[in-house]
C-alpha cells in the first residue's frame, strides 16, 4: 500500500471553492470589540434580572399558590431549572450548524418573551385569587387545571427561550475578538468575566427588589417587571445588529462524526505504517467551513484509521471512508473533555440546591429585622454579591499573585481554577448542613419558624457565590477555548448542560434519599414539616459526593491534553484585522 504524503493531495474545483467560502465565514470584520460586546453584556444582564424574576421564588409560588408540598415543589424546581439548561444543547445546535450565532439569539429570545408574557397574564386573571394571596397569610384558592397547564407551559416557553440563547450569547461575544491578536485574546478572556460579572449583577436585583414584591403577595407585579426586562434585553441586543462580527454556521457537526466513526470502523484492519502521512487538505483553512486546522495528536490512535489513505481511495474522496486530520481531532476532543465535562455535573448538583432547599431551609428561619421581613429566596443575594466581589478579588489580586508563582501568564489554568472551585462547594455543603444542625437544635415544638437568624445561612450562599467564580467562569473559557472552531456554541452549552443535568441529579437525589429514609415512624429527611426531618444529613451527603468529584476530577484534568490548533491556518485574517 502506497500511502499519499500530507501536503501532496490535489484537491478538486469542488473543494477550491469550500476554501474559498471559508475565507468569507467571519463577516463584517471592521466591526467587532468591545463596543457591540458591551451591548451584549448589557443584554446578559437584562435577560437574566428577567429569567431569575421567575426562577429565585418559583419554589415559593408552587407551594404558596399551586399548592404542592416542598418535595416536590423542590423537584419541579430542579426539573425546570434542568431542562432551562438543556435546551442550551438545542440552541447551540442550531447555532454551530444552521442559524449562526446572531440569529439564534433573536429567535430565541422573542421565545423568552413570549414567555414571560403568558406568566404575567396567566398569573393575573386565573391563579391569583383573591389578588393579593401566596403572601405565607393569605391562602390562595385552589388553581384550575387549565390555568396551572398554563402556567407550566408558560414557565418552559421562558426555559426554552432562555437557555436556547445562552449560550450562543457568550460565544457571539467571545467571537467580537480576534482568537490570534494578543490584544484580543486578553480582551476576549476578560469579556467571559464579565459575562458572568453581567449575569449576576441582573439577577441582584431578582434577588432582592422583585423577591420582595413576590414573597409580599405581589407576583404579578414582579412577573411584569420581569417581562419588561426581557424586552428591554431584546432591544439592546437589536441595536447592535449592524457592529457585531459575525461568523457563519459551519454546518451539522453530527455527520462529521459519524463519518470519522463510520470511515474508521470500515479501515478496521488498516495498519498505519510508522512515519505515515494522514489526510488533510491543502491551503490555509480546514475542509471545514470556518475552522481552523487541528494539528495530530496522539490520543485515540483508533480513529486515525479513518484518516489514513488506501490505495481504494478516490478524490474527490468519499467523506464516509476518509476524512481529515481536523475533522478526526474534532471527534478526539470530544472525548477529551467529556471526564472534564462529567465531573462539573456533582458541582451543578451544589449549585442547584440554593434554588429549593436552601430556600425552604430559609423558609423556616427568623426573617425578621425589625418589623421588615426578608424573603427567603433574597439570600441568594448574598451569592451573588460573593461572586461580584470575588470576581474582582481574582483579577486583581489572585491572578497577579499566580502569575509570579507559576510563570503562567493566565495566573491559574481554567482546570486549576475549575478544581479550586469543586473544594468551595464542598466546604458550601458542609456550611448548609452546620447552619441546619444547629436550626433544628433550636426548634420550638408546635412552632413552624424556629427562632434561628436566617442570617446564619450567609456562610453557605457566599462560599457558593466563591466557588462559582472559578468554576463557572473557568468553565466557559475552558470550553469555548478548548472546543473545536465549527462546535464553540456547542462548546459554551456544555457548561450550562451540567447545571442542566445536576438539576436533574438533585431532583433524582430527593426521591432516592425519601424513599430509603421513609417509611414507618420515619418522615424522611426533607418531610413537609422539616422541623420534623433532617435536612442536614443531606447536604452532608452531597458534600460527600463532591469530595469523591473532586478525586476523580484531579485524575481527568491530569491526563487532560489541551487542543493544538495550527496557527498558521488564520495568519491571513490575522494580518487583515492588524492592519
Amino acid at each position: 500500500m502506497e500511502a499519499i504524503p500530507k501536503g501532496t493531495i490535489h484537491i478538486e474545483e469542488s473543494l477550491q471553492l469550500s476554501c474559498e467560502d471559508n475565507a468569507k465565514a467571519v463577516k463584517n470584520k471592521k466591526s467587532g470589540g468591545w463596543g457591540p460586546a458591551a451591548l451584549l453584556l448589557l443584554n446578559q444582564g437584562l435577560a437574566t434580572l428577567a429569567f431569575f424574576g421567575v426562577g429565585v421564588n418559583l419554589v415559593l409560588f408552587l407551594t404558596r399558590v399551586l399548592g404542592q408540598d416542598n418535595a416536590s415543589a423542590a423537584n419541579n424546581v430542579s426539573k425546570w431549572t434542568g431542562t432551562v439548561y438543556l435546551c442550551s444543547l438545542v440552541g447551540a445546535f442550531l447555532s454551530d450548524s444552521y442559524w449562526g450565532r446572531y440569529l439564534t439569539c433573536a429567535l430565541f429570545q422573542v421565545i423568552f418573551v413570549m414567555g414571560l408574557l403568558l406568566i404575567s397574564l396567566s398569573s393575573w386573571f386565573m391563579l391569583l385569587e383573591p389578588r393579593n394571596c401566596g403572601d405565607g397569610t393569605i391562602t390562595c384558592k385552589p388553581s384550575t387545571s387549565s390555568g396551572s397547564a398554563i402556567f407550566y407551559l408558560a414557565i418552559y416557553m421562558v426555559a426554552f427561550g432562555y437557555g436556547g440563547h445562552q449560550p450562543t450569547l457568550a460565544t457571539l461575544g467571545a467571537d467580537q475578538f480576534e482568537e490570534l491578536i494578543p490584544k484580543h485574546r486578553n480582551s476576549k478572556l476578560g469579556f467571559f468575566s464579565l459575562f458572568y460579572f453581567s449575569l449576576n449583577a441582573g439577577s441582584l436585583f431578582s434577588n432582592t427588589i422583585l423577591v420582595y414584591f413576590e414573597d409580599t403577595g405581589k407576583w404579578t407585579l414582579g412577573f411584569w417587571l420581569a417581562t419588561g426586562s426581557a424586552v428591554l434585553a431584546l432591544i439592546a441586543f437589536l441595536l447592535g445588529s449592524s457592529r457585531y462580527r459575525y461568523v457563519e454556521a459551519s454546518g451539522n457537526p453530527i455527520p462529521r462524526v459519524m463519518q470519522v466513526f463510520v470511515a474508521a470502523f470500515r479501515k478496521w484492519n488498516v495498519t498505519r505504517m510508522e512515519g505515515e502521512s494522514l489526510y488533510e487538505v491543502e491551503g490555509f483553512e480546514s475542509a471545514i467551513q470556518g475552522s481552523r486546522k487541528i494539528n495530530h495528536s496522539d490520543e485515540f490512535a483508533f480513529l486515525d484509521k479513518a484518516a489514513v489513505v488506501t490505495e481504494e481511495d478516490r478524490f474527490p474522496p468519499n467523506p464516509w471512508r476518509l476524512c481529515t486530520i481536523t475533522q478526526v481531532e474534532e471527534v478526539k476532543c470530544l472525548f477529551r473533555m467529556l471526564p472534564i465535562w462529567l465531573c462539573t455535573i456533582t458541582y451543578s448538583l451544589v449549585f442547584s440546591q440554593m434554588a429549593s432547599v436552601f430556600v425552604e431551609q430559609g423558609d423556616v428561619m427568623n426573617s425578621d429585622v425589625g418589623k421588615f421581613h426578608i424573603p427567603a429566596a433574597s439570600m441568594s443575594a448574598f451569592d451573588i454579591c460573593s461572586v461580584l466581589i470575588f470576581t474582582g478579588i481574582y483579577r486583581q489580586i489572585i491572578t497577579p499573585i499566580a502569575k509570579r508563582l507559576t510563570g503562567n501568564p493566565r495566573g491559574l489554568t481554567e482546570l486549576q481554577r475549575m478544581g479550586i472551585g469543586i473544594i468551595i462547594s464542598m466546604h458550601a455543603m458542609v456550611a448548609a448542613g452546620v447552619t441546619e444542625m444547629e436550626r433544628l437544635k433550636r426548634v420550638i415544638p408546635g412552632v413552624r419558624v424556629s427562632p434561628m437568624s436566617i442570617f446564619w445561612q450567609i456562610p453557605q450562599y457566599v462560599l457558593v457565590g466563591a466557588s462559582e467564580v472559578f468554576m463557572y467562569v473557568g468553565q466557559l473559557e475552558f470550553f469555548n477555548g478548548q472546543a473545536p472552531d465549527g462546535i464553540k456554541s456547542f462548546g459554551s452549552s456544555l457548561c450550562m448542560a451540567s447545571i442542566s443535568l445536576g438539576n436533574f441529579v438533585s431532583s433524582m437525589l430527593v426521591n432516592v434519599v425519601m424513599r430509603i429514609t421513609t417509611g414507618g415512624n420515619r418522615l424522611g429527611w426533607i418531610p413537609e414539616n422539616l422541623n420534623l426531618g433532617h435536612m442536614d444529613r443531606f447536604y452532608f451527603l452531597i458534600a460527600a459526593l463532591t469530595a469523591v468529584d473532586f478525586v476523580v476530577y484531579v485524575f481527568a484534568a491530569r491526563w487532560y491534553k489541551a487542543i493544538n490548533f495550527e496557527e498558521s491556518s488564520h495568519s491571513l485574517s490575522t494580518n487583515e484585522e492588524e492592519g
